[in-house]
Parts: C-alpha cells; structure tokens; sequence
C-alpha cells in the first residue's frame, strides 16, 4: 500500500472514531440511548488505538496482547465494582487519564529533547502540569470516596499562600521550559513541574469536603480531558486532540451545572473549605424523634395518592434500588402518582442516583430535578427520603448561619408526611445535622433501607 493510501486510511479512520465520540456522547443524554452510546464511543476508541499502533509500525501481536490484557482488566474491575464504589472507580479511571498524559509528555520530550521548539515544549508542559494535578487530585478524592482519609476539609496555616507559591513556581517554570536552552537545565525545570504539579494536585483537592465530591469528580474528569488534549498536542494526534476536548469541554459544562445545583461557585467550591465549621442553629441540635414502624409505614402509604421518593448515597449502600422500583411500581398499581426528585449532587458523583435507578429500570419520564417537584411538594401525600440527607436539608433554606445556606434542595418537608429511611440519626456527608428529622411531619424508619423497603413490599403483596 502506498504511503499516500496508508495516510488516506488512517485520517479517515480518525474522522470515523471523532464522530462515533460525538454520537455516542449525545446518546448519553437519554437513558433510553445511554448504554448504545457508551459502546459506539468505546468502539470509536478502539478504532483509534488500533490505527495508531499500527501506523506507529507496532507488531499486530503486541497490539492483540494489551487488547485483550486490557479488556481483561477492564472487565473483571468492571463486574467486581459495586455501585456503592462506583465514585471511586471513578476518581481512579480520571487519575490514570491523568498520569497517561504525563507520560506521554515526559516520553516525548525524553525522545526529542534536542529537536523540540517552543510549539511541542508548550504542549508538553501543560500536558505534564494537568496530568500531574489530575494524577494524584484522583487519588486524593478517591482517598476521600473509600473513606481513607477524612471527607472532612483539610485545612492549615498559609495553605493558601503556599498554593499561590507553588503556582508562580510553576509558571516561571514553564516559562523557562518553553524556552528551551541547555538539555540538561531544561530536565531539571521539567522535574520541577512534575513534583510541583503533583504537590499541587494534592492540594488543590484536600481542602475540599465530601459534599463537594462530585464537582471534584466533574473537575478531574475535566482536567483528565484537557491533559490528554495538549497530549494529542504534543504527538500530533487528531483523534487525540478531538476525544481529549471533548472530555475537558463536557467535565466543565457538568462542573458548572453540578455548582450552579448548589449556588456557589467553583472559586467557593476549591477554596472555602466548605464543611470545616457548623451552623449556630444546628450545632447540639436537638427535639423528638418519631420513629415509625414497617406496618405503619405501609398503611400510610396504601392511602397515598402522592408518593415522591428522593434517594440519596444511602440507597446505593443498601443496594436498595431494585426493591425501591418495585415499591413504585406496586404503588402505581394501587393507584397513586409516583415520581422520583433527583438532586443534581446527591450521591457522590456526577448523575450517581440516575446511574442506581437506570440499573434498576426506573423509567426516565418518573425523575425530576428540584424544580420539577418542589412547586407541588405542598400536595404530595408522602415523600419516601431513601439515604439522603444535605440535598433535602432545611437549613439549605432557612439557617443562614449554615454552611449550605442557599443550596437549591428538595423541599421534602413541605410534603404532608415524610418518612426517612435511615441507619441512624448520623449526619451526611457533609457533617451537618438535619432539623428535618425533628419536624412534625417526618417519620424516621430506622434500619437498612433495603431491608426496610422489603418489609413494605411484603405487605402490598399480601
């Protein structure tokens, strides 16, 4: 084959990968595409390897063994993960995204250092200065996510300050970097960016608290984009360059939508150390709790004519997704309106309450955003709050003293009666209590969610 058909095939194998990533992103948008949509991206990319190992002049046989060590990888981590632990596969999978790209820089500039001018240096340095951040700000979160190190914000003296050194270091860096010069001066100043990326990553990262998880996941999935962009930069790459925007652009249109969900910014977000202190009125906080049992919850529920559930990281805990469908649809038989209110950041990463439910085939037509059940949340009989807590906290709205004050959240407590489903009166992710378990109108199941949801399954069955 000619160079000039060789060169035809391969563009032309670029252009079809580029637009299977775009179709299959698309599909992601509906929960009825979703699945086709992640395969025709997943083939896009293998399309994309392929091509460029063998233009690469790579044996067939090399190729075929990563392949299938790699699906190999793929598959057992895919099937052992449980939906609790999704987040932080998550943060895993950015944090490789991450470390490739800086590899790919440092390999590159290892290769040509001599060769390199100012227009693959600067790609390099901003491939190794993303991907280093986004390397170890993964392991942090997924650090955070296990519950490894605390999901409390960690904060100290001058950490700040210290940020703000580390970032004129890393720009006078690369400034001297970009420059080129001396091979050996240039290595050391490329050491430095790989340290201090990697410092920074750190960081940026631990002053974040366990509520803010999913902007952070949103974050590095953006950040993972970006690096393997200014990678394809670096190698030359289209399709690289093309599925790396795509990624960073994405991961920061989720970002802003996961901050605007909390009506704060991203600034607010990295830098505020958001759940290090408590509200006035929450700290001690105290009243009667009136617990309920399961044949009582049933009872009231078989005279409901509105049932709204909102669930929460506690569902994925019990794993409780697929009874918490049947109990809808047992509902629906009887009679009664049943709707499902997502907040955009419950759960612990982006869309991870709308990943638990497609599993369990909730249908997508049943989940709603705040806005979408809040209006009417005065005239529903009975709200079922499953394992959340921040995202349907009082305080959001009426404590001013409170860290979340002017988060948009479920109003569940305008719901006539309300029962949570929880294991104990422990508070969220975010460390702060919840007057909503105190009020007239809640009732608290106590117990495994699933187990409790069984028990009001059984009786409709009866």
């Amino acid at each position: 084959m000619s160079t000039n058909s060789s060169g035809f095939i391969i563009e032309l194998s670029y252009i079809a990968a580029a637009v299977l990533f775009i179709i299959g992103m698309k599909m992601l948008s509906s929960q009825a595409t979703a699945r086709r949509g992640n395969l025709l991206s997943s083939l896009g990319m293998l399309i994309a390897v392929i091509v460029t190992l063998c233009s690469a002049g790579m044996d067939y046989r090399f190729i075929v063994i990563g392949l299938v060590i790699g699906s190999l990888i793929g598959a057992v981590a895919a099937r052992a993960v449980a939906m609790t632990a999704m987040p932080e596969m998550v943060a895993l999978f950015n944090g490789f995204g991450g470390i490739a790209s800086l590899l790919v820089g440092w390999a590159e500039f290892h290769e040509h250092q001599n060769l390199l001018g100012a227009g693959t240096l600067i790609p390099i340095f901003v491939a190794v200065l993303i991907g280093g951040i986004t390397f170890t700000g993964s392991l942090v979160a997924y650090g955070k996510l296990a519950e490894m190190i605390s999901g409390k914000p960690i904060l100290f003296t001058g950490q700040k300050v210290i940020n703000a050194m580390l970032l004129l270091v890393v720009i006078a860096a690369g400034a001297v970097f970009s420059a080129g010069g001396d091979v050996t001066r240039m290595y050391q100043v490329f050491m430095v960016v790989v340290v201090v990326s990697m410092i920074l990553g750190v960081l940026t990262v631990i002053p974040i608290g366990g509520a803010d998880m999913p902007v952070v996941i949103s974050l590095l999935n953006s950040y993972s984009g970006l690096a393997a962009c200014a990678a394809g930069f670096v190698i030359l790459n289209k399709v690289l360059i093309v599925s790396g925007s795509l990624v960073g652009a994405s991961g920061i249109i989720l970002t802003k939508i996961m901050c605007k969900a909390m009506n704060r910014s991203l600034r607010n977000v990295l830098f505020s150390g958001f759940g290090a202190g408590v509200s006035k009125k929450s700290e001690g906080l105290t009243g009667e709790v009136k617990p309920i049992s399961v044949d009582d919850a049933y009872l009231i529920l078989e005279a409901a004519s509105s049932v709204v559930i909102t669930p929460g990281y506690g569902m994925a805990v019990a794993q409780a997704q697929h009874v918490v469908r049947e109990l809808g649809d047992l509902l629906e038989k009887n009679g009664c309106e049943v709707r499902y209110a997502i907040h955009p950041v419950a759960g612990r990463m982006p869309g991870h309450m709308n990943v638990l439910l497609a599993e369990a085939n909730v249908a997508y037509e049943q989940l709603f955003e705040p806005d979408g059940v809040n209006p009417t949340m005065n005239m529903v009989d009975v709200c079922i709050v499953i394992g959340a807590n921040d995202v349907v906290n009082p305080a959001a709205r009426d404590d001013e003293s409170s860290p979340i004050y002017g988060m948009p959240i479920i109003n569940v407590d305008h719901a006539r009666t309300v029962f949570v489903l929880k294991r104990s009166m422990a508070p969220g992710f975010a460390g702060i209590d919840n007057p909503l378990f105190f009020n007239e109108n809640t009732r608290m199941l106590f117990g495994d969610a699933k187990a409790s949801v069984s028990g009001i399954v059984a009786q409709f069955k009866e």
